[in-house]
């Protein structure tokens, strides 16, 4: 059974004995993961052994598996020094600010009852602190808060059960509503959203889709098993949000602006190489999609692409189009 699988299996124990208020026994999870009561033992001995706090009690001769409701309980014994405090103030900025959309509210409140726990004269220098460090947050696409969190939570209990879906989802590009079974692999937070990734039975493959244009989101009685391996990176080969094979891309920017291409890692495929006249080279193998030629553009008459002569002729395209934005005036 692949790794993946079986973590899965293992986290919906837990959460299933979290929510079981009296406990729950070995049977039911067997019968609610599919596998044999063998197996769930081995499963509750590696979450034990992982650091959950998991016990078994007997009532009536049944024996029930329960999670005590403190799992961090050592943190009783454990102060936070005054420095570990100011690192995590000082972070909160940055923190709130990366948040997945629906967990915002869930972030605050974490915030709060931490908050709660410090005496007055330390919480008053601790709020002082993040408004030594500021984050600007990227655009976010607009939609119910309510509805974003909604579908997240289900699109997650999903993924870790394995369940289909039917999806309704506006699509972007044909501009209207479309209908969609899918198996949901994983959840992506990229550029300000968030994004799933889902095997489509209909089209043979894993395609993405925006989680804040999901319209509606019903769950199948059926199970899925993975069929196509997902990368560990999410968009690996683009500078955006695209699963386009890459291709050698060359580039050379001039000389005022090579600093500052110099002092950031791009694409982890970039090299560079700096001539004579202070010029830098640089190559990327990533997908020739909009999000890099938007990139692109962004530096106006200070870079040149060279290669490939398909994204040279896009790019000449796109400088043509915007210049008839803007007539000559006399």
């Amino acid at each position: 059974m692949p790794r993946n699988q079986e973590v899965t299996r293992q986290w919906t124990v837990l959460r299933e004995i979290e929510a079981s208020t009296g406990g729950t026994t070995i049977k039911r999870l067997a019968e609610i993961t599919g596998v044999t009561t063998r197996t769930i033992r081995r499963d509750l001995v590696a979450l034990q052994e992982a650091g959950f706090p998991l016990f078994d009690v007997t009532d009536d001769g049944v024996k029930r598996w329960k999670l005590n409701r403190r799992p961090f309980r050592n943190l009783d014994q454990t102060s936070f020094t005054l420095a570990e405090l100011s690192a995590l103030y000082f972070s909160r900025t940055l923190v709130e600010c990366l948040a997945i959309p629906p967990f915002g509210p869930d972030i605050r409140t974490a915030f709060t009852k931490l908050e709660s726990a410090l005496g007055p004269q330390l919480q008053k220098f601790l709020e002082r602190l993040p408004a030594v460090i500021q984050a600007k947050t990227t655009p976010m696409q607009q939609r119910d808060e309510k509805l974003q969190r909604a579908a997240t939570a289900k699109l997650i209990d999903a993924i870790l059960h394995q369940r289909c879906l039917d999806m309704r989802y506006h699509s972007r590009r044909s501009r209207r509503e479309k209908r969609y079974r899918i198996d949901p692999y994983r959840l992506v937070y990229a550029q300000g959203s968030l994004y799933l990734f889902a095997y489509v039975p209909h089209y043979r493959e894993v395609r993405t889709f925006a989680v804040a244009r999901i319209r509606q989101l019903s769950v199948l009685d059926e199970t899925f098993e993975i069929v196509e391996t997902l990368p560990e990176a999410a968009f690996p080969h683009s500078l955006g949000i695209n699963h386009g094979t890459p291709e050698r891309v060359d580039l050379t920017f001039t000389a005022d602006i090579a600093p500052y291409i110099q002092e950031r890692t791009w694409h982890p495929s970039q090299t560079l190489s700096v001539a004579a006249d202070g010029s830098l080279s640089m190559t990327m193998d990533v997908c020739t999609d909009g999000a890099l030629r938007t990139w692109i553009r962004s530096f106006g008459p200070r870079v040149r692409v060279t290669g490939p002569a398909e994204l040279v002729r896009h790019i000449t395209n796109d400088l043509a189009e915007a210049h008839k934005q803007y007539p000559e005036t006399s």
